[in-house]
């Protein structure tokens, strides 16, 4: 048989005693030789990389930095321990020596995040002084001082220190319920980074009323240990869970639900009929909230309902055919759904010149840069046109333009596809565009009254396009007049690409530019001229020796005057011409 294969060659035990040679390192002490081996660190995974080379920033932006919005989450929920927690230590009795470790452990943890919040975090937020942005740590101290600083330092007073008279009565941390603003401070920053912020207003209207039904149930207690527990039918009775037991009784009081034991003595009346007042009073205001909350998140949808029962009733009064009336149902139906809005306009008016401008070149510069007839002119041009692009939504089978219709704007496909038709029946497809074309640019470029459409363009399906106004487009290249004679060089080489030469006088008359071409000179001057030279005096006497030659010629306006060429010439009138060789 075949002979077993070689062992491999002994250059790869080699490498291996030189790695394990190199991870050794030798270490002299007094003259003795000590190896030590040296260990690979393990590879540190990506997130725990970017968490070890963070480094803190030494100014916060309190508007646009998330870090900051995070922070404010952690000191908020330090505030909800205190204002959720000290009512139910107070009144219930969840607080035991066996336990009270652990309270003081969440306690005085939750006053470090106030520390850090007070010394750290807020003495690097940036701050506006006389419209300047300050982001020095000791100027934005001293602003901080003024501001939020003697609050936040009443809300850390260490009465805690009295519980070495009066033992641990979480009733002395109310100080921490002060620090509010931040609080109020993480609501207008979340719902700023929010998309959706009314989600959010929902939740934190929600959480008011069960807060408030987290009291009276407290109170509750508190009143039902004072009377006595079970001493009456009205009192917690002292069996099943006291918090849910009392929660209950709360959302019976509030709610004014009923169906609860009549109170007997004077403090229960007193205090059934402070919660009914209460209860009203509170739950009517909770419904207001709600009502408010899904107003402005509904507001939207509630203007384009009005525009379409007010379109709708308008249509029906005057009898417009029901096939149009679909059809306008369905134009706003789509515009909704696709963009959440009837009028973008209406949205960016708000804003001032320089955001709008923003907003457009980060929406529509990417299209209108590819578009060939403006590649080349001035960016700022290009950028004041985008604030002049209009938004138009197109139902299936419209036609966005139509064959010897005079054209006045440029179109700009955003999403869809647009179909060139013609043919014997108009129905033959010549070509399908879709996002990102350009049709009509020449239009923009038509003088003299405009140019006529040479083909029939209908949508296919839903198509939303880009349209720029050739009004617009004049205002704009007054400003940029080398942008216009680029223009007006490509316009050229456009309007005269499909044009066969003997048709110039047609191709004059249907097409024109945005800077008409100066006239050529009257061929009557050209004669004076000649004349003025002696020219053609010379040629007629050779030609016509003999001859008698009569001409009648009438003056017209005097002193009127040609500046062609910078010169200054009377302009002769000739009415009656009478030419006789004899």
């Amino acid at each position: 048989g075949e002979a077993p294969p070689p062992p491999p060659p002994p250059e790869e035990k080699k490498v291996d005693e030189e790695k394990a040679e190199e991870e050794v390192t030798i270490y002299e002490f007094m003259g003795y030789k000590f190896p030590v081996p040296q260990f690979k660190m393990p590879q540190i995974p990506d997130w725990l990389r970017v968490i070890l080379e963070y480094r803190f920033p030494s100014s916060i932006d309190p508007f646009t930095d998330l870090i900051y919005v995070v922070w404010l989450f952690f000191v908020t929920l330090a505030w909800n321990w205190n204002v959720w927690l000290i009512p139910v230590r107070c009144t219930f009795p969840y607080q035991t020596p066996e336990n009270i470790h652990w309270w003081l452990l969440m306690d005085y943890f939750c006053d470090g995040i106030y520390i850090v919040d007070i010394f750290v975090m807020q003495p690097r937020l940036q701050f506006v002084r006389g419209g300047d942005i300050v982001v020095i740590i000791l100027v934005t101290f001293y602003l901080t001082i003024q501001t939020f600083f003697p609050m936040d330092v009443i809300s850390l007073f260490p009465l805690d220190l009295l519980y070495f008279f009066t033992g641990v009565k979480s009733l002395l941390r109310f100080p921490r319920l002060l620090k509010y603003n931040a609080f109020f401070e993480f609501n207008d920053r979340l719902e700023a980074v929010m998309s959706k912020a009314y989600i959010y207003r929902v939740i934190r209207t929600s959480a008011y009323l069960l807060y408030s039904l987290h009291c009276n149930a407290c109170i509750f207690y508190w009143g039902s240990d004072y009377e006595g527990l079970g001493s009456t039918k009205w009192v917690y009775n002292g069996k099943g869970n006291s918090y849910i037991r009392c929660y209950y009784f709360a959302v019976k009081t509030l709610i004014t639900i009923g169906g609860l034991p009549d109170p007997t003595t004077v403090f229960e009346i007193v205090f059934q009929m402070l919660n009914y007042f209460v209860g009203v009073f509170a739950f009517s205001i909770m419904i207001g909230q709600m009502r408010d909350v899904f107003g402005a998140a509904t507001a939207g949808e509630a203007y384009y309902r009005h525009c379409v029962d007010s379109t709708v009733k308008y249509m029906s009064s005057y009898k417009i055919p029901r096939e149009v009336q679909n059809r306008v149902k369905i134009w706003y139906d789509y515009t909704w759904k696709s963009q959440g809005m009837l009028d973008e306009q209406e949205l960016l008016i708000q804003l001032p010149d320089k955001m709008r401008l923003d907003i457009a070149a980060d929406v529509n510069y990417s299209i209108v840069s590819k578009v060939a007839l403006f590649q080349g002119c001035d960016r700022q041009m290009i950028f004041d046109m985008l604030k002049r692009l209009k938004s138009v939504v197109y139902l299936p089978g419209d036609f966005v333009c139509k064959k010897g219709e005079i054209g006045r704007e440029m179109y700009i496909i955003k999403a869809g596809e647009v179909q060139v038709v013609g043919g014997p029946d108009g129905m033959t497809v010549f070509v399908t565009l879709r996002a990102g074309s350009v049709f009509g640019e020449i239009s923009l470029l038509a003088g003299g009254g405009g140019n006529r459409r040479t083909a029939n363009v209908k949508a296919h399906g839903f198509a939303n396009l880009f349209i720029l106004d050739k009004k617009d487009l004049a205002e704009i290249l007054v400003h940029y007049p080398e942008s216009q004679k680029l223009l007006r060089k490509k316009a050229k080489k456009m309007l005269t690409k499909d044009k066969k030469p003997t048709d110039e006088k047609d191709q004059a008359k249907d097409t024109g530019e945005v800077i008409p071409q100066r006239p050529e000179t009257p061929k009557l001057f050209k004669a004076a001229l000649e004349v003025g030279t002696g020219q053609t005096f010379a040629k007629l006497k050779e030609a016509y020796k003999g001859a008698t030659l009569e001409v009648f010629i009438s003056p017209v306006k005097p002193e009127t005057h040609c500046t062609i060429f910078g010169c200054s010439r009377q302009k002769i009138g000739i009415e009656k011409q009478s030419w006789r060789f004899l």
